[in-house]
């Protein structure tokens, strides 16, 4: 399927996002009221904004992101290993860690960004938290004046549509039908914000992530008809 790109090119990654605070109560009244306008529409008319407000987080311009988990292949050809790191914890602190990353280690035309749903999810989100940090866009996630084809992300979930834009397929599904190991194995998405907030329990959030990104590096393999990773070709950094 992607025979034109080499896979230790690719940049694997997943983020986590909780709201930016733990109530609604905490929001200035114009961002309450700013709140209540953008979620209007996916609201049902008896669901106010407070109570919708443990969404927030799907949202850059009201949550936050706490984990940035990435992944990469190293010598794809013998001994192959894939490495699993981590930024997590201060938001500003997290994302010029993985500026820093993308600048030293994945900036050439070859290198390839991929997520799942990562095209309407991941990357827009750290590029929008990025500038409300005032933090200076990378050039992988800089995408003014670019062409389609110019944007180097690649989107598992986008790969498995075939040109069926009204598909949506959850990674967890897909692991399912294509035999990898479930990611979902202790929490999901829905249980982020109340493990940060009540249980204050990051680790456990951090290692959630890690596995979303190895699960995202196996349906690329699976796609290409390559064998999926083992245990013992994991490394965490």
């Amino acid at each position: 399927m992607l025979n034109n790109i080499k896979l230790e090119n690719i940049l694997f990654l997943d983020i986590e996002t909780v709201p930016e605070v733990e109530t609604f109560s905490e929001l200035s009244k114009e961002k309450q009221e700013l709140y209540a306008l953008k979620t209007q529409y996916q609201r049902k008319e008896d669901i106010s904004a407070e109570e919708f407000y443990e969404r927030a987080g799907i949202w850059a311009e009201f949550g936050k992101i706490i984990c940035i988990s990435v992944g990469y292949f190293v010598n794809i050809d013998s001994d192959r290993s894939f490495r699993v790191k981590s930024f997590s914890g201060d938001e500003a602190q997290l994302l010029e860690a993985f500026k820093k990353l993308l600048e030293n280690h994945f900036n050439k035309p070859g290198h390839v960004l991929c997520a799942h749903n990562g095209k309407e999810f991941d990357f827009p989100y750290i590029a929008r938290r990025m500038i409300i940090h005032n933090i200076s866009l990378p050039e992988k996630l800089n995408l003014f004046g670019k062409k389609p084809w110019e944007v180097a992300h690649l989107d598992t979930m986008d790969l498995w549509k075939f040109g069926d834009y009204k598909h949506y397929t959850s990674l967890k599904l897909l692991t399912n039908i294509l035999g990898i190991p479930s990611p979902k194995q202790d929490i999901d998405g829905s249980q982020v914000a109340e493990v940060y907030f009540k249980e204050k329990d990051l680790n456990r959030i951090v290692e959630y992530c890690e596995r979303d990104t190895i699960a995202v590096a196996q349906l690329l393999l699976r796609f290409n008809n390559l064998e999926i990773l083992k245990d013992d070709e994991i490394t965490m950094v």
